[in-house]
């Protein structure tokens, strides 16, 4: 049974303004405009010209995990029956098609539809051909589209085109942390610890601001991110520790660099204690799969006859050649542990690395790891490629360490951790 909490006054006036054709709650996160969003669909749902409806996500995951399990909830299973594989969810008796909009292929699946509604999770992660088409689909008369999306970079197609656009049908809802009267002090403090730099902004102040400059400027500090064998209190065991948990970490690399980061988890926090960067463009010499096997068996062999064996490499996703390699080699090994496909998701990955570096949950060897440490505090957004008008990105220059380490937490590292 659902436990309804408290309505803000913003909250209340968008179930009762939501009246345009198009309608979007946006801002923070943790912010109410989710709940007000069901609440209103549900009622348009209910009392809605008749025809058919469509509810998307960025993926049909999310949109499940996001929106439609609540929903569920809410109304309860006999008026809510999904059927997973035909894409079509029947809720309060009337049908709905369920997709995802993760890329620019997505707006083929929603051709030919006539709707009489829609609602949409995630908006800034859509691609605009698929936004525009679900428009074009709402012609039944008296329509309307119900959404929600979290501030992107400001001159985002939805920003620019939609919400600031005066000239539409349109009611935009705008949402902070301070909206949502449901919310304990203690997990609002800890929710604003996740988040520093244009990820604060964002996603706790609400605002539609562009990433620039240093990526990690405001998360990193050389006096308490850096350690060395002499830092106060350090547990110089750490490497033979039988409850601390070893990765390695690859960047895989034939004519860019070759790196691998040694990493220790003690539970709370990850120490970066060695690192390993061969660059063939530097040396003249590009080495084949097997000579890098060899070094990665070498570079986990530094622990020492003692050191704790590595729990898992996360390898860089597109490293088939390499991966293949190590994968002949467990054969006659063990000291390789288990090769895990790298969670490549760049922007969230990003965004963790900065929580976690802001906390001061990763820590980089002062002397054994130059190449991150050099890296960590020169890596710059791409200005130019967001002036066009692109999706943020890092610049693709001296990349490799910082790859690898994202690689590492996104993979591995729960999002509870970031609040611990």
């Amino acid at each position: 049974m659902v436990k309804w909490g408290l309505f803000s006054r913003k909250g209340l006036e968008s179930l009762a303004g939501s009246t345009a054709r198009l309608n979007i709650w946006e801002g923070s996160v943790r912010s109410g405009k989710t709940v007000c969003s069901i609440v209103r669909w549900l009622e348009y749902v209910r009392r809605g010209p008749p025809g058919d409806l469509l509810m998307s996500g960025k993926t049909e995951r999310t949109l499940k995990r996001n929106i439609l399990d609540p929903i569920a909830e809410i109304v309860g299973h006999r008026r809510f029956a999904y059927n997973r594989g035909l894409g079509e969810l029947m809720l309060c008796g009337r049908r709905a098609y369920v997709t995802g909009a993760n890329d620019e292929r997505s707006e083929g699946k929603i051709r030919g539809l006539t709707l009489a509604g829609a609602y949409g999770d995630e908006l800034s992660l859509w691609p605009e051909s698929y936004f525009k088409m679900l428009l074009s689909r709402l012609s039944v008369a008296g329509a309307r589209f119900f959404g929600t999306t979290n501030p992107d970079f400001p001159t985002h197609w939805l920003k620019v085109e939609y919400l600031d656009n005066p000239g539409l049908d349109l009611s935009v809802w705008h949402f902070t942390l301070d909206d949502n009267p449901n919310l304990d002090p203690a997990y609002v403090a800890a929710l604003k610890s996740e988040y520093t730099g244009v990820w604060y902004q964002r996603y706790i102040q609400g605002l539609w601001v562009a990433a620039e400059g240093a990526i990690y400027k405001d998360a990193w500090s050389d006096e308490e991110n850096l350690f060395d064998d002499d830092t106060p209190g350090l547990d110089q065991d750490m490497r033979i520790r039988a409850a601390n948990r070893r990765y390695i970490a690859v960047d895989y690399g034939t004519a860019n660099p070759m790196v691998y980061l040694d990493i220790i988890d003690d539970g709370r926090a990850l120490w970066v204690v060695n690192e390993y960067y061969y660059d063939s463009r530097k040396t003249g010499v590009e080495k084949t799969d097997g000579q890098y096997a060899d070094d990665l068996q070498a570079f986990i062999a530094e622990a020492g006859q003692h050191g704790i064996a590595p729990a898992a490499i996360i390898v860089d996703p597109s490293a088939a050649s390499f991966k293949a390699e190590l994968s002949r080699r467990r054969l006659f090994t063990r000291d390789l542990g288990e090769t895990v496909n790298a969670d490549n998701e760049v922007l969230d990955g990003i965004r963790m690395v900065s929580t976690m570096l802001h906390r001061r949950l990763i820590r980089v060897h002062k002397t054994r790891c130059p190449m991150l440490h050099k890296e960590l505090t020169s890596y710059v957004w791409d200005d130019k490629w967001i002036q066009k008008g692109g999706k943020e990105r890092p610049v693709k220059i001296n990349d490799h360490t910082c790859d690898a380490l994202r690689y590492l937490v996104r993979t591995v590292i729960h999002p509870r951790r970031l609040t611990a």
